[in-house]
């Protein structure tokens, strides 16, 4: 998506907000629930959400990959707005890596959009030799190249890295950083405060496996920031958040490339931090928003934590979104003043606490009473809000239901057998508020072959996650 004759995406956040089209296709990977993985490949849905159209919420191609057992999860762009200004980059490939297999897929989506098809296959092997495994989070570089962050090093442990790939010939250029950080996960750069900021989630050779409460107190979670040299690639400060602010996923810079700071969410901790650059060039973060956990019979453990996995800030750094994906509610922020959000909207969508379940709250400092069970078109909605993805415009919020498979697994059983589904939120964008479009659903259950675990989603033009902007100020 290219605008008076300069490179992809656009030149501002407000320019895409205001001038950027109506999503009308998405792509979203779609992976096998565990006991398929040795039988079935994971593929890309292509889904078309154009109201106008007779394919409206249909899938409309798949493109299944060679191999079985990658667990595709997150996806990214080899150009985005962060090269806006150069003409000879487009941005048609998708890079899908495997979180599993360690093997990472080059998607073509320029030559037709609604029907993709792989490019390259970037081996295991070569991302072994970088010296990482795992690889998690794209990002495309102002240079033309691309980054990957990876949660482990060569032998799956939980030491985190990134790799880069020619942005041409996709082949694994260089490992980018110079120290391992102790864990690995999410990132976000901005060059013009000389920093990149990661997460730190865990050892993968324990996640695969599922959730163990035990895991975190031997160590194999993590719970700090991560703050990188831009330019000499060197880990030069840690955050340390503590126990609560234990797993912390992904990461949002605001949008306006001018304002250091930005946030991140505590998946285990429940919370919401923000995180700022101080006068003498160093990081802080402060926690400011906190869900409480509530106290519960008939779970694995007698206080359930929301377990915040996604978050998202609109183009005009106006809202903050998140989803609770074992309580089940999403939640708008508005986020004016970032050291004081304040809620403007909350919708309950699934979650592990409704009535009627095996799950009974004993003490809620929040509701007086459980949800009622959410459906849509006579089905009822398994798992919780994960995934999203905001409309350039704001207005419509999309939203997936699944995690991680060996997770769904564990903490939703019903969802990995009845598979996940897409859903669209309706935005109040000028007071704030949400509702569930009850005209919009794709059902993963209904699939070729069985029900799968859908995951993120991407538009062919660029999105609220994917997008990075760079400072014009030299």
């Amino acid at each position: 998506m290219a605008c008076c004759n300069k490179g992809p995406g656009y030149a501002t956040p407000e320019d895409a907000m205001k001038n950027g089209p109506r999503e009308e296709i998405l792509y979203i990977p779609c992976t096998m629930p565990p006991d398929c993985k040795s039988k079935r490949s994971d593929y890309l849905a292509t889904i078309n959400v154009n109201p106008e159209s007779s394919d409206f919420c249909k899938v409309i191609h798949r493109m299944y990959l060679p191999y079985v057992g990658d667990e595709l999860h997150h996806t990214g762009w080899n150009a985005c707005s962060s090269c806006h200004g150069d003409p000879s980059m487009s941005r048609n490939r998708l890079i899908l890596p495997g979180l599993y297999s360690d093997r990472v897929y080059v998607v073509d989506v320029g030559t037709d959009k609604t029907a993709p098809r792989i490019h390259k296959i970037v081996e295991p092997d070569d991302v072994h030799g970088a010296g990482l495994s795992a690889p998690h989070t794209t990002h495309c570089l102002a240079n033309g190249k691309v980054m990957i962050s990876c949660i482990g090093n060569e032998n799956g442990d939980q030491k985190g890295g990134f790799c880069i790939l020619n942005g041409e010939t996709f082949e694994v250029e260089s490992s980018w950083w110079k120290d391992y950080a102790p864990y690995g996960y999410d990132f976000w750069y901005q060059p013009k405060f000389n920093v990149m900021i990661s997460t730190s989630f865990g050892n993968m050779n324990y996640i695969k496996k599922g959730f163990n409460p035990a895991d975190v107190q031997s160590g194999q979670y993590g719970n700090s920031l991560y703050i990188w040299d831009w330019e000499k690639h060197t880990l030069k400060q840690e955050i340390d958040l503590g126990a609560e602010g234990a797993l912390p996923l992904e990461i949002r810079f605001l949008h306006n490339p001018d304002k250091p700071e930005g946030f991140v969410g505590s998946a285990l901790g429940s919370s919401i931090y923000r995180f700022f650059r101080n006068d003498n060039d160093s990081w802080s973060a402060e926690k400011v928003i906190d869900v409480p956990n509530k106290t519960v019979d008939g779970w694995a453990l007698p206080e359930m934590p929301s377990l915040i996995t996604d978050i998202i800030i609109s183009l005009d750094d106006r809202f903050l979104y998140f989803g609770n994906w074992l309580h089940g509610d999403l939640r708008q922020y508005d986020i004016t003043d970032t050291k004081n959000p304040k809620l403007v909207g909350q919708l309950w969508i699934g979650g592990s606490i409704c009535q009627g379940g095996e799950v009974k709250v004993t003490k809620d400092s929040e509701r007086k009473d459980q949800p009622e069970k959410a459906t849509i078109k006579g089905k009822i909605i398994n798992g919780g809000p994960q995934m999203l993805q905001l409309s350039l415009d704001g207005k419509r919020l999309y939203m997936t239901t699944s995690l991680l498979s060996t997770w769904d697994a564990q903490f939703y059983p019903d969802l990995v057998k009845k598979g996940a589904m897409l859903l669209q939120v309706d935005v109040n964008t000028e007071t704030g508020g949400l509702s569930l479009n009850q005209d919009f659903l794709v059902d993963f259950g209904q699939e070729p072959g069985g029900a799968v675990l859908a995951h993120e989603i991407r538009y062919p033009g660029g999105d609220c996650t994917s997008d990075i902007w760079l400072s014009k100020e030299k």
